[in-house]
């Protein structure tokens, strides 16, 4: 009577392991693909920035839209991968939204309110990637 648990308690954990990873796959590319519109919008100088004169961390704002468009780019790619469950990508998702979460506290000050969501996701995507350990793959 305890194998038909156990089975079930391994296709349960299973399932969860690769829901979280579609999560953050799926959040993971949409932030890629948000990050590359800030990039562009920071590359073209444009408005919607807010420009902060006494901020401890300033930096061009050409400079952030190249580092948020590559750290975009490199997202969308990590992302798209993570629709197969493996090694690689689950590693480079948590490193890429580590970064994005550094890139997205430096540049608090030109666009505040956006930088704190894209940091909270960004925190989910690195939980769900490691929440689900590798023999959760396993069939």
């Amino acid at each position: 009577m305890a194998a038909p648990q156990t089975r079930q308690a391994h296709t349960t954990k299973h399932a969860w392991a690769g829901g979280l990873t579609v999560f953050a796959a799926v959040m993971l590319t949409i932030t890629g693909l948000i990050a590359i519109f800030r990039g562009i919008m920071g590359i073209a100088e444009d408005d919607v920035f807010v420009a902060t004169r006494s901020y401890v961390f300033e930096f061009d704002l050409t400079g952030w839209g190249w580092v948020h468009l590559i750290l975009g780019v490199v997202a969308v790619l990590i992302g798209i991968g993570l629709f197969a469950p493996t090694m690689w990508a689950r590693i480079g998702g948590v490193a890429v939204a580590g970064l994005i979460i550094i890139a997205n506290f430096l540049s608090l000050p030109y666009y505040p309110v956006w930088s704190v969501i894209m940091i909270a996701i960004s925190g989910f995507v690195i939980w769900a990637l490691c929440v689900a350990r590798k023999d959760d793959f396993s069939a």
